[in-house]
């Protein structure tokens, strides 16, 4: 699931800053592996308090789901304009 080319415009559409758009992109990316590593940790926590110590934790290759990478994820929304953020220097 690699991320196809961008144009330039497209990211014009969303705002006239390129440095900006690649920082909002980069901050959702973030978020986007943030929110996955925390949702992983949960898995995890729930087995361990339930008290299975002693069980081998077997991954099966049939159980394996692929998903997006976080910088697709962000750049795909950023384009769709499902991103909302605010620029903090314009409003000083």
């Amino acid at each position: 699931m690699a991320l196809e080319p961008v144009s330039i415009r497209k990211l014009e559409e969303q705002t006239p800053d390129v440095y900006e758009a690649v920082v909002v992109m980069s901050r959702r990316a973030k978020q986007v592996l943030n929110n996955r590593i925390i949702d992983d940790m949960m898995i995890t926590t729930e087995d361990v308090e339930m008290g299975v110590y002693d069980q081998i934790d077997e991954k099966n290759p049939e159980d394996y789901e692929e998903v997006d990478k976080a910088t697709t994820v962000a750049v795909n929304e950023f384009i769709n304009g499902e991103l909302v953020w605010k620029n903090t220097e314009e409003g000083e």
